[in-house]
């Protein structure tokens, strides 16, 4: 997908934006369903079984996170050499197998850090039978995390090159597996054991491996795709892309970190404060990612078109593609936002049973929590796009000391004092979380805006 001429006007790049973000953010949310499946799954386990799980999620969420942003930065870098160049096949082929490598090389580091989980929970304060659970759990899930990665690599690329349609399809198609994965694995059917939290790790694994074949199997039978031989040579390094990869992702992976933490975080306050708000809040996090998904997947097709018209020095097509990624997300959270207050407890009976006596406490905390996040929807949104756009221009630095301030000093920081310290408890830690995302949204959007002033798009010919 190329870039829109840069006479057309805004409508126009709103169009494009529209065209790549729509399967990238329905492929986001299709993803979401999967992990929704999971939750489904084991909340029928039982509250123990949910919160422990919630942990270990916890847990892998911020490394996958940072192990995507390091591995993402291959979009910008993609965008900016077919903008640069509309037959860039050795510099694209070049920036996915590095990307390989990083997604192969780091899964199996964060595969041998969750192996310290149980530890690590421990330290944190948790109830020894939980952190028990959760890190067994953790120990086998872990090792999806490599496939999974390579999937997220394999993903940007059919995208960046126009065909973001395959991420939809083969998403839709990992809902089914993991579905059945889990109906046979956690409990028992189709002559499978029932293996609890074990199945429902071993049925990701099963779904992030089948992922990575589809991938592989589109890219192969696609003309466009196939000619760039992404596993071509796969074994030949080049050093110099790498650190160019490494230079532009690791900042984007410590603003991933940042923000997963601020909410993997906010697990472990939520740990302290008791089994039934932990239980809880995991769900209602669900519900909140699922919605935060669109303007996440915006954010992804913003750095693809963002990064064209930055590739082909083209400073309007920049500004216009920023602000229709900007205004498309904005409009999508509103309407979530308006969703979570109308009908919340239609939303979380697709959870739970919100009829049943002994989800009673459980479901009045997810109400308090799930209130504060439809508040939070706009600006949650508005951080993403703005980071999205950013990326584009391959400025990632700065944002990252954003996120820091933003969710760390003020985001978790306001939720330990409340959550812990103050009658608020669950409530305090949401508000925590509403006040990182708003600092970090009014930062990030703030150097957009005055993206001249900091050298951060083309300059006109003198």
């Amino acid at each position: 997908m190329l870039p829109a001429p840069a006479s057309r006007p805004f409508q126009t790049e709103l169009r494009a934006t529209l065209r790549l973000a729509g399967p990238l953010a329905l492929a986001n949310l299709l993803q979401m369903t999967v992990y929704a499946t999971d939750v489904m799954f084991v909340a029928r386990l039982g509250q123990e079984a949910l919160a422990a799980s919630s942990l270990a999620v916890a847990i892998i969420a911020v490394l996958m996170m940072g192990l995507n942003g390091v591995t993402g930065a291959v979009a910008p870098l993609i965008a900016a050499e077919i903008g640069r160049r509309s037959n860039a096949v050795r510099e694209v082929r070049r920036s996915v197998r590095m990307a390989l490598w990083m997604a192969v090389g780091g899964g199996l580091a964060c595969i041998g850090l969750c192996q310290f989980s149980v530890a690590f929970m421990l330290a944190t304060g948790q109830e020894p039978e939980l952190a028990t659970r959760g890190g067994d759990f953790l120990a086998i899930l872990s090792v999806s995390m490599v496939p999974m990665a390579v999937a997220n690599v394999l993903r940007t690329f059919v995208s960046a090159l126009g065909r973001p349609i395959f991420a939809t399809v083969i998403t839709a198609a990992s809902i089914l597996i993991n579905v059945v994965g889990d109906y046979a694995l956690v409990f028992g059917h189709f002559g499978a054991p029932a293996l609890g939290l074990t199945g429902a790790a071993l049925a990701s694994i099963i779904t992030a491996s089948s992922t990575v074949i589809a991938y592989a199997v589109a890219i192969a039978g696609d003309r466009n795709l196939r000619r760039f031989h992404v596993f071509g040579r796969w074994w030949r390094p080049e050093w110099q892309r790498m650190r160019q990869m490494l230079a532009l992702g690791l900042p984007i992976s410590a603003t991933l970190v940042a923000e997963g933490g601020l909410f993997s975080g906010a697990a472990f306050v939520m740990g302290h404060v008791g089994e039934a708000q932990l239980a809880a809040h995991t769900v209602a996090l669900q519900i909140a990612a699922f919605a935060f998904q669109v303007p996440f997947g915006v954010g992804q097709a913003a750095t693809i078109r963002v990064g064209y018209h930055f590739g082909s020095g083209n400073r309007e097509g920049v500004g216009h593609a920023g602000w229709a990624a900007i205004a498309i997300g904005m409009a999508f959270m509103v309407l979530s936002a308006l969703a979570m207050l109308a009908m919340p407890g239609l939303i979380l009976s697709a959870y739970m049973d919100v009829s049943a006596p002994g989800n009673a406490v459980m479901i009045g905390y997810a109400l308090s929590y799930l209130f504060i996040a439809a508040i939070f929807q706009l600006v949650d949104g508005l951080q993403a796009v703005a980071a999205g756009v950013l990326r584009g221009v391959q400025d990632a630095r700065v944002p990252m000391f954003f996120a820091l301030i933003g969710y760390w000093l003020a985001g978790f920081g306001t939720s330990l004092v409340l959550g812990l310290f103050t009658p608020l408890g669950g409530v305090g830690v949401w508000i925590g979380l509403a006040v990182g995302l708003t600092v970090a949204a009014a930062l990030l959007v703030a150097r957009w805006h005055w993206r001249d002033r900091f050298g951060l798009v083309p300059q006109p010919a003198a």
